[in-house]
């Protein structure tokens, strides 16, 4: 009999096989997956907290991350302002019902982002630095007047959805019969002529939806610096009168005059909820950020919140508007203070694109930027963490997009955040936990990951396993709207988010993916990273590369990362098998060495330096003296070109090129344009794993290697898999399943080898440990002759969904209900379960594999009425002892489907589902747009549905890998 190897590893949950529970870390409620909780208008309930919550409790999450929202159309008399007593019951409540359900809460330290409200004054609002720039020659007097009038701004957000209502309100006719003539022929235009100042004082907000408002003004100046052609500076600021004359008549020379003023910036918080609505604060003050959280104290005061676990904070986000906010009142101190000069010394560098030195230019705007990076990281990141463990709480921070390194800003908090699905985006992240020694790295998971409707369970584990691998530890979805059952199926939806709610069909079977995501995590928040590479960040190369704009934002992607040497060489070293943290200037300051760079209690074998254009003198002399101590240190090519900034910069070149010379210093550093075969010299462990296109992550646990391997590749992997560690035993722990087993494994010339199979779309965890665990070995198959399709009569019955429960079908094989006649069918997005019997097969096989075929989208199974396995693709496929069969079975597979075809029902018969203020609900695809200039499925085929099979089952035999 010819057989095949098969390794038993598939996507299903199963009572039946090994049981392991002893070799998984305790999982907890941070162990398991969170979600962003959405509250739309505040316009929540406490019998309505109570069931979502225990939904989520029910489907495995582990906590929530409480954001308010804009409202919903239509429910203003229900809208509870942020802060407000009322509002603070509500949230005390869902406190109360986490702690008794076992799970936490995270609050947004504010609604919607950036952190703002209608508390926050012009004084703390954030600002731009406006220029002008004057002419004056030798005897002459400024006849113009020093002032600059600001340039209105007026952006809301649109929203065709709130005409239309209001129509319909007014004129009593359905709002689906109301013509996009009739509502533009009663709309009135708003204008910033209709606009009050200050914002907060305005009437309906939340229709307004404010995104960005300057007034026409006269700014304040800061200062007026006269410059002539001989380079004598004179400071005229105290010479210009309220009315804005200058009195000063121009000595000898030609003078340029610049005058400096403070913008108002004008950025509104981003689909804030009731009472959330108003001005961005000044992130580099700390007046503003301290004068803004007073606010929260004031309303927490008297209310028990001391279960809340963290503060969150929803990225920087302000510079989306037009133009930056790049000043804050007590910059020039600052600057002057920590650069070591006067910024107005040098205000035509700084402002005038065309300077005739180009370097000195770049210079200036390099310490610009390295100022706003110390402005936020000292005064809005560290003085909100401050606050937060005042406050017996954590911060959890999305640091990316800000004006600064964020590997700093990250490092600062409590939990740094990622967002977005690049790996070295998401590595900056994990990265700054790992250097700072921080347990959690977080994430923000499936943002619009596809367009909506279309995501299945195995789309969002394909998500969560790219966030696991790089280094996220601690997965947040984005996530779930609170709805109460009296709105109308769908109910209230973000519109970036999963939909992960209990109004999705695959919610019955999330918790499998659930139970996966927290074992997993459980392995990934206990011990400490392995990570052997420490690869510099060379923020002063972005601080000093030329830009039309004063500040630098640090997303963790794009061109200023993707194409630099810093990321062609990340990318490079881990294709190469090395696994790296990115690491800062101001945390290399902080690295020991002894016998290995310790960085926080975490241990590397090397630090690698990608060629460089600026690095400050102390970093370079502190990689100097870690080398000194027997540290591995490659440069790219060779050492650092230059130092950034331009204070004293003559001085501190001499002492770069004096600490570049000294070659007896760097003796033992390594010098190479192929830093793999550099850091292979140096005996730098490096893995072969992604040859076989799995990606992975590494972590150590008492001492012994863990392994996290995923296949997203184009076919499934099956053979010796090399883990560069010696291990006695490898045991093979499947988060899918919870079972555990000892590995087939064999010595290799850089590690050990172990058999394995990793279907497409799965995850697998190796565990290399020297000593004798006593658990059994992993179950190995080869595949038998003895096949056998179901094609005996399948009975199709629907359980649950809508918009009604079609009839039910019998068939002689499994369809898609999709293929059976009538609009019901095509309609119904839901739960159907397919049934059939089949007698045992008279081979005596160990075990039978049961194969679904194509599923649409989810599957659990039952076999004679017991669960069996739950299945969430994108293999159907799981594992049958024989022993479980009897001599007739009955096999039910219990099918749910996407939202989209009750979404494009809804839509072809224009049901008004969404109804929310401010941005509603737009499509992710332009294509996707309908009426109101909103998403619309209208237009879509309803997508197939059910189980179409072919359903077999295959004999299985016991096998020994060879």
């Amino acid at each position: 009999m010819k057989r095949t190897i098969l390794f038993l590893l598939f996507l299903s949950i199963s009572p039946f096989l090994l049981s392991a529970q002893n070799v998984w870390p305790e999982e907890s409620s941070e162990t398991k997956p969170w979600s962003r909780w959405w509250w739309h208008g505040n316009s929540v309930t406490k019998e309505g907290i109570t069931k979502e919550l225990e939904s989520f409790q029910k489907a495995g999450l582990g906590g929530v991350e409480l954001t308010p929202i804009f409202g919903v159309i239509g429910e203003e008399a229900k809208f509870v302002d942020f802060l407000s007593q009322e509002w603070m019951d509500l949230f005390v409540f869902s406190l109360e019902e986490s702690e008794r359900l076992g799970l936490q809460v995270d609050l947004a330290t504010g609604t919607g982002w950036p952190f703002g409200g209608p508390w926050v004054e012009k004084e703390h609002s954030p600002k731009y630095l406006a220029h002008r720039v004057f002419s004056v020659k030798e005897g002459e007097k400024l006849i113009e007047k020093v002032e600059l009038i600001q340039e209105p701004i007026f952006r809301r957000v649109g929203n065709a959805a709130i005409d239309y209502y209001e129509y319909s309100e007014k004129t009593g006719k359905r709002i689906t019969q109301v013509t996009e003539e009739e509502v533009t022929n009663q709309k009135i235009d708003i204008t910033l002529d209709d606009i009050i100042d200050p914002i907060e004082t305005n009437p309906n907000l939340q229709k307004m939806a404010f995104d960005q408002i300057r007034f026409e003004e006269s700014l304040p100046l800061i200062s007026l610096i006269a410059y002539n052609d001989s380079g004598e500076i004179q400071d005229l600021t105290s010479r210009v009168n309220k009315s804005g004359q200058l009195d000063w008549v121009a000595p000898a020379g030609t003078w340029k005059l610049y005058a400096i003023f403070q913008g108002y910036h004008g950025k509104m918080v981003e689909r804030a909820a009731p009472g959330g609505e108003g001005n961005v604060i000044d992130h580099f003050s700390h007046e503003a950020i301290n004068d803004y959280l007073d606010f929260f104290d004031k309303a927490f005061k008297g209310n028990e919140i001391s279960s809340l676990r963290a503060f969150f904070n929803d990225s920087y986000e302000v510079d989306d508007a037009k133009g930056q906010s790049n000043w804050t009142p007590k910059l020039l101190s600052y600057f002057k203070e920590n650069r070591g000069y006067d910024l107005t010394d040098y205000l035509p560098a700084l402002l005038d694109e065309e300077y005739q030195d180009q370097e000195t230019r770049n210079r200036v705007i390099s310490d610009y930027r390295q100022t706003f990076n110390d402005l936020i990281l000292e005064t809005f990141t560290k003085d909100w963490a401050k606050w937060a463990h005042e406050n017996n709480a954590t911060v959890r921070n999305q640091s990316h997009g800000s004006p600064g390194n964020i590997l700093d800003l990250y490092a600062a908090s409590d939990i740094p955040e990622a967002e977005g699905t690049q790996p070295l985006r998401i590595k900056f992240a994990s990265s700054a936990a790992h250097v700072s020694g921080k347990k959690l790295a977080a994430s923000e998971a499936a943002t619009w990951l596809n367009e909506h409707f279309l995501s299945g369970l195995s789309d969002l584990k394909q998500n969560i396993d790219n966030y696991l691998v790089n280094g996220v530890n601690h997965v947040v979805y984005h996530g779930t709207a609170y709805s109460p059952d009296e709105d109308v199926w769908p109910g209230r939806l973000f519109y970036a988010a999963i939909h992960m709610n209990d109004r999705n069909p695959m919610w019955k079977h999330a918790a499998t993916l659930n139970q996966y995501i927290s074992r997993t995590q459980s392995v990934l928040q206990s011990g400490k990273p392995d990570n052997d590479v420490l690869l510099y960040f060379p923020a002063f190369d972005v601080y000093g590369a030329p830009h039309s704009e004063l500040l630098a934002h640090f997303d963790g992607h794009g061109s200023d990362v993707d194409d630099s040497n810093f990321g062609k060489l990340a990318n490079q070293l881990i294709d190469d098998g090395y696994e790296l943290d990115f690491i800062s200037d101001d945390q290399i300051l902080n690295l020991t060495f002894s016998g290995s760079i310790n960085s926080s209690g975490n241990h590397y074998q090397a630090i690698v330096i990608p060629e460089t254009q600026f690095m400050p003198l102390a970093t370079l002399e502190k990689l100097k003296k870690l080398a000194a101590k027997g540290a591995n240190i490659v440069f790219e090519n060779n050492f650092p070109h230059d130092l950034p900034g331009i204070y004293d910069l003559e001085k501190r070149q001499e002492q770069l090129a004096r600490l570049t010379n000294d070659k007896s210093s760097w003796s033992k550093v390594s010098i190479s344009s192929d830093v793999s075969s550099a850091l292979d010299n140096l005996q730098v462990r490096s893995e072969n794993i992604r040859n076989h296109g799995l990606q992975f992550i590494r972590r150590e646990i008492n001492q012994e290697a863990y392994y996290f391997v995923t296949n997203y590749s184009s076919e499934n992997f099956e053979g010796w898999l090399n883990l560069a560690g010696p291990a006695n035993e490898i045991v093979i722990m499947d988060p899918m399943t919870g079972q555990a087993g000892l590995g087939s494994i064999r010595k290799s010339k850089n590690g050990t080898e172990v058999y394995t199979k990793i279907a497409i779309g799965e995850g697998i965890i190796f565990r290399l440990s020297n000593q004798k665990n006593g658990i059994p070995a992993w179950h190995y198959y080869a595949t038998g002759n003895e096949s056998i399709e179901f094609n005996k009569p399948w009975l199709i019955t629907f359980k649950e969904g809508g918009p009604t429960l079609p009839q039910q079908i019998k068939t002689d094989h499994p369809i898609y209900w999709t293929e059976a006649e009538g609009i019901d069918y095509d309609h119904f997005s839901g739960i159907a379960t397919y049934t059939t019997t089949f007698k045992k097969p008279k081979a005596k096989a160990d075990a039978w594999v049961l194969e679904l075929g194509d599923v649409g989208e989810t599957a659990s199974i039952r076999i004679n009425g017991q669960l069996f396995s739950t299945l969430v693709g994108p293999e159907y496929t799981c594992i049958i002892p024989s022993s479980l069969l009897k001599k007739k079975n009955t096999l039910e597979i219990e099918v749910a489907n996407k939202m989209a075809n009750r979404i494009i029902h809804l839509d072809q018969n224009n049901v008004f589902w969404k109804r929310f203020y401010n941005t509603n609900f737009p499509p992710r695809l332009r294509e996707n747009f309908g009426p109101m200039r909103i998403f619309s499925a209208a237009k879509w085929d309803f997508l197939p549905s059910g189980l179409a099979g072919p359903v077999t089952i295959k004999s299985l035999y016991h096998s020994t890998p060879k």
